[in-house]
């Protein structure tokens, strides 16, 4: 059986860290990207397509099929940016639909395409969120002027809850990775030049090290996690935590 990955937001970051390590383990993967850089990464397929447009989202899907059974998707494509409450109500609305477009309705619209695929092979669906929805370990967690892009990695807690419930029995694993600062083009693009401040360049985790640990949640069997990897500290499993501490720990 040839088995393929569909990996949103491909192009660079984590989304080329997960695309690689999946080649690795002997998928098939096509990698999704508003980015045409995607098309030219070597060893995947590489398509150009938005996770928010259902059309797109149809057609990657139907080729990732033509392609073997799909097995993995995972839903990595994010936005980011400063929202601060005291912005205008023309300015809140355009960055309201900036972020969830591709935050929420996106991971929805991919998600739901592939599900008739997954409960075929018994697949997996890997949710990108952030440490900011697990307990905090350090100051800084869920910064004030970043409100919609906090809101919209809280709601995946509904989706990876929801779906992982309602597709157990098809043996569809679903689970969320919950990490904190992780050395990506979103990242220093945060700073002067690109270029991580040296006490943070010293601490930062690799995207290598974070696809690993998605490797891990997949040969896992484990389902309906959020599963959390923090700075300075060892990316592992850990135990599986009661019912009620799997979504926000």
């Amino acid at each position: 059986m040839n088995r393929v990955a569909i990996v949103s937001g491909a192009a660079q970051g984590l989304g080329l860290a997960f695309a690689q390590r999946l080649v690795d383990e002997g998928y098939s993967v096509l990698g999704m990207d508003v980015n045409s850089d995607v098309e030219s990464i070597a060893g995947i397929t590489g398509v150009v397509a938005d996770v928010s447009k259902r059309a797109d989202v149809e057609r990657v899907v139907e080729q990732a099929a033509e392609m073997g059974t799909i097995h993995v998707v995972v839903n990595n494509a994010g936005t980011w940016q400063k929202t601060p409450v005291e912005s205008s109500w023309e300015q809140t609305l355009i960055d309201l639909d900036f972020i969830t477009e591709t935050n929420i309705k996106g991971v929805m619209l991919l998600s739901r395409a592939a599900v008739p695929h997954l409960k075929k092979s018994g697949g997996h669906i890997i949710n990108l969120s952030s440490y900011y929805v697990l307990p905090a370990k350090s100051d800084g967690t869920n910064p004030p002027d970043t409100d919609l892009y906090n809101a919209s990695k809280w709601a995946l807690n509904g989706f990876t809850d929801a779906w992982a419930k309602s597709l157990e029995k098809d043996n569809v694993c679903v689970n969320g990775m919950c990490m904190g600062a992780v050395d990506t083009p979103m990242l220093r693009g945060l700073f002067p030049n690109n270029e991580l401040p040296a006490s943070l360049a010293s601490q930062v985790m690799s995207p290598e090290a974070i696809a690993q640990q998605m490797m891990d949640i997949i040969n896992s069997g484990r389902t309906g996690e959020n599963f959390g990897a923090w700075v300075g500290e060892d990316i592992q499993l850990g135990a599986v935590p009661p019912l009620h501490k799997r979504i926000t720990g």
